[in-house]
């Protein structure tokens, strides 16, 4: 047994030996032969990880964090190293330690910030929170993992929330203001283990906030989902950070093999951040689950993350090698603020001339946009207010979702008459057919309707989950359904009467960390077919087979890029407009959208892939 697994072990090393590099931007003394005897873990501190004569020393001080507000119960430690050189003139860069400042990270960061080759950067250590036992000093609540391998804004919620405005508010060791700098290029995370993967998701869910990422011997396995990170790097369009990975060729944590491999699971994060053209770096070891290398290696790391600052860390979606995500994109095109004139729009609707309409929850009114985003023309809503859409005539459909009835007017005319068009059905989303008929998806009762251009209509699905969004392929051909209280959309058949057949759930989709649901799945087809659903991490695009390929975050604020509604305008149809926090974004596409109400195409042929 022992010689049949020595020979395994060979076999693998050989084959990673022509794969695993190390980076040609680190020094050549990095790139380590995988050796042919026993792998070691014999890693030692350089002179950059040591004292140093003449090297003016910083200074460490602690601060207790208690009864957290976002892990309620928690008590914590916070370490705050503030350098030598730090003089309150200017906020200063921030390194966030996870599991509190490792690496031997406060003499580091004297010798080079000393030498001038980092910044001037205060380091603050974060220790997990722990709540301990209502009686007793027994079997506390260990939140580590919870809090550092969620694939959530939690943890940095309680940076910005509580952990940066407590270190503001004390002073430094020598009586000067502790001011933090809020640019995410000037703040650097770091970790290992758990806390690895933990550095690494605080830039992943908030680029606006963090930008350098050092994660040694990551836990990108499924603790807590930690395994998906990879197939989320690749079909998520790329995010302005900078990653360094470090992991050993024997990593695997003793405490939970079954979870996951750790040493699999950071290379293949790492060859999709080379994927998506990420400005990603990395260090192979020959270690195990330890920090040894992680230590060693920290005073380069530091310098490479840091290496030209000032400058921005930026995305770079040009060196991606994403094809479906090239074929909609357009690289010089990103979502920019079409309209925050409204206080509450919620439903998008455009025209036959590709105009832009919203409806306003909070006025209760529908506003027309010019093609600056100017609202133009206000038009009252009929009742209570719900989704809106252009009929097949550019008659103008209206809903009072909570009342189940749907009107109609002609807003052309110069004081248009709301009517009845019908009731019966709690409208969720509106698609009208070149023919006239029209389908709406009814979230309240499960249901699919099919209001004929008689004024005849019926049931034509039902048992559905919440399904909010409804649109026919642009061939007419199937319909898709989406359920948004699932991580599921349904196609059907579209058969000659437009009745529906061959019922299967057959679109799926990524739901975030924290939820239970895609989100709100107002959708829309482009001109070849894909769909394009507004979920909870942005503009979801699925391909013609159900499968989700892109994912589109939304401008993050506030930790939150979900899309409430979306529709595509501009009188080429070649212009995306989503809403998203009470604001209204628009991206240029190098596709065409395809309105419902459209003349049905043929499609491109299309394989089962």
């Amino acid at each position: 047994m022992k010689t049949f697994y020595g020979h395994w072990v060979s076999v693998i090393l050989i084959l990673l030996s022509f794969v695993v590099t190390v980076s040609a931007q680190m020094p050549k003394s990095w790139e380590e032969p995988l050796p042919s005897g026993p792998l070691k873990d014999d890693y030692e501190l350089g002179p950059d990880s040591k004292r140093q004569e003449g090297v003016p020393v910083g200074k460490v001080f602690n601060i207790p964090l208690n009864n957290s507000n976002v892990f309620p119960g928690t008590k914590r430690n916070i370490s705050v190293y503030i350098p030598a050189q730090y003089q309150a003139a200017k906020p200063a860069c921030v390194y966030v330690a996870l599991d509190g400042l490792g690496f031997n990270a406060p003499i580091v960061f004297d010798n080079l910030i000393h030498k001038g080759e980092i910044p001037v950067i205060i380091g603050i250590g974060v220790s997990p929170g722990n709540v301990p036992a209502a009686e007793g000093q027994e079997n506390p609540r260990f939140n580590r993992s919870y809090e550092f391998d969620g694939l959530n804004d939690s943890l940095c919620q309680l940076l910005l929330e509580e952990v940066f405005p407590l270190v503001e508010s004390r002073k430094t060791p020598d009586g000067l203001e502790i001011k933090l700098s809020k640019d995410p290029n000037d703040r650097c995370t770091g970790g290992a283990s758990t806390g690895g993967i933990g550095a690494f998701t605080l830039a992943w869910e908030r680029p606006d906030q963090f930008r350098r990422v050092f994660s040694a011997i990551g836990t990108f396995v499924c603790m807590r989902g930690g395994d998906r990170y990879p197939v989320l790097v690749r079909k998520t369009e790329p995010k302005p950070i900078r990653v360094f990975l470090q992991d050993g060729h024997q990593d695997q944590w003793g405490g939970g093999p079954e979870v996951g491999d750790w040493w699999i699971g950071n290379v293949a994060l790492n060859r999709a951040l080379e994927f998506s053209g990420y400005d990603v770096n990395h260090a192979w070891g020959t270690g195990h689950h330890s920090g040894k290398q992680a230590a060693a290696i920290f005073p380069d790391v530091m310098r490479w993350l840091w290496r030209d600052y000032p400058e921005p860390v930026k995305a770079t979606p040009e060196k991606s090698l994403n094809v479906f995500a090239k074929q909609i994109l357009k690289l010089q095109e990103d979502w920019t603020v079409f309209s925050k004139e409204l206080q509450d729009p919620a439903y998008l609707a455009v025209n036959h001339q590709g105009e832009v309409l919203a409806h306003d929850l909070a006025t209760k009114k529908i506003y027309r946009f010019d093609g600056e985003g100017k609202p133009t023309e206000v038009i009252p809503q009929p009742g209570q207010g719900g989704t809106i859409a252009f009929n097949t005539d550019d008659t103008l459909l209206a809903a009072d979702t909570a009342a189940g009835i749907i009107y109609v007017a002609n807003i052309k005319e110069p004081a248009p008459q709301w009517t009845k068009f019908a009731d019966g059905i709690n409208a969720s989303q509106i698609s009208p057919l070149p023919n006239g008929d029209i389908y709406i998806s009814d979230a309240q009762h499960g249901t699919v309707w099919l209001v004929k251009a008689d004024g005849s209509k019926k049931i034509v699905a039902e048992n559905l989950v919440s399904p909010s969004g409804v649109a026919p392929m642009p061939d007419g051909k199937w319909l898709a359904a989406v359920e948004s209280r699932t991580h599921w959309g349904t196609s059907f058949q579209i058969k000659p009467d437009n009745e529906l057949e061959y019922r299967q759930r057959y679109y799926w989709f990524h739901v975030p960390d924290e939820a239970e649901d895609l989100g709100n799945g107002n959708c829309r087809f482009d001109q070849d077919g894909r769909l394009y659903v507004a979920t909870r991490m942005g503009v979801t695009v699925l391909d013609r087979n159900g499968r989700s390929r892109l994912i589109l975050p939304l401008p993050n604020t506030n930790g939150n890029p979900e899309a409430i509604s979306l529709d595509f305008g501009t009188p080429e149809f070649d212009t995306i407009y989503v809403i998203s926090e009470k604001i209204i974004f628009k991206r240029k596409l190098n596709i065409k959208g395809a309105p419902s109400w459209k003349k049905f195409d043929k499609l491109s042929n299309w394989g089962a892939g």
